[in-house]
């Protein structure tokens, strides 16, 4: 998991914080979240946004996307991070949760975080 969060702070404007409790790393972008990682009894896993139409071809197509656990179902999915999904996968989905969310904040936001490649 840790590699992950990692990987989401490599992200322009990437801030890690912690409201929900310390056991529970929330990635945001402009005071949005992109990635909340979670571990429940040694299974760790990531909520990430995604487009509604892709989220739901997503969890079609791969046992380890489920719906997002206690989010909004349509735009977050729960990513396992122990399974047949390849590192390339996993950085392609947070990729995308980020590009939507950095998407989505105030012109001013996005200026203040500097050019999103």
């Amino acid at each position: 998991m840790v590699k992950w969060i990692e990987y989401c702070l490599s992200k322009r404007g990437a801030l890690l914080t912690y409201p929900f409790g310390e056991d529970i790393p929330v990635v945001r972008v402009g005071g949005k979240m992109f990635a909340l990682f979670r571990d429940t009894d040694g299974s760790p896993s990531v909520n990430l946004k995604c487009e509604p139409f892709r989220a739901e071809a997503l969890r079609e197509q791969f046992a380890e996307i489920t719906p997002g656990y206690h989010m909004n179902k349509r735009h977050w999915n729960t990513v396992q991070l122990q399974g047949s999904l390849g590192d390339s996968e996993i950085k392609m989905l947070i990729d995308h949760s980020y590009d939507l969310v950095y998407k989505g904040l105030a012109k001013e936001e996005k200026k203040s975080i500097g050019q999103h490649e």
